[in-house]
């Protein structure tokens, strides 16, 4: 049986709206709706749900904003946002990443099935963030072959380290699917 999660569907076209909400519904969710960043800022905070599935260009409340609004107490920061746009625009998922949206879709680009299953693994997957010792083993082998700062710094100004994020891809065989990241 799977596991009952919630969310929230959060966009101002109440077709695309209420198509998501009923997959997420078929699917096992329990779903609020809301029609524009700022009602789904107050549903938020009466009940915060497991993930937050929203659109971008919003009236009263865009979906950025609403990710900046969330970040800003510690309440809801680690509440995971997954936007998902009809424009796709390489700028929007930038800024999508850098405010630290889990996932970006585009409309279209999968069927609404998929996306359900892409929001599930979010929540069932495990992340793990490992710090690199540019001491040890292959570290600077890697380094190299990936023409990165041989101390693991995402800059030569001493800013942010890189690390190493793990995500579970299959449990029972211990597979990872892994990414350098800054942090």
């Amino acid at each position: 049986m799977k596991e009952k999660f919630s969310i929230i569907v959060t966009d101002d076209d109440a077709e695309m709206r209420g198509l998501y909400a009923e997959v997420f519904r078929n699917d096992g969710f329990e779903v609020r709706e809301a029609k524009d960043g700022l009602e789904a800022l107050e549903m938020v905070n009466q009940k915060a749900p497991d993930v937050l599935f929203t659109g971008i260009v919003m009236p009263r409340m865009d979906g950025f904003t609403l990710v900046e609004s969330l970040k800003k107490s510690v309440v809801t920061a680690s509440i995971p946002v997954v936007f998902f746009s009809h424009l796709g625009r390489e700028e929007d998922q930038k800024h999508a990443m850098e405010l630290g949206v889990k996932k970006f879709i585009v409309q279209g680009m999968m069927s609404v099935n998929d996306v359900v299953r892409t929001v599930r693994s979010l929540l069932t997957t495990s992340e793990y963030f490992i710090s690199i010792d540019p001491r040890s083993l292959d570290a600077q082998k890697l380094a190299q072959d990936f023409s990165l700062n041989a101390n693991f710094l995402c800059d030569e100004n001493g800013g942010q380290q890189l690390a190493l994020k793990l995500s579970v891809t299959d449990a029972h065989s211990r597979t990872f699917e892994a990414k350098l990241i800054c942090v």
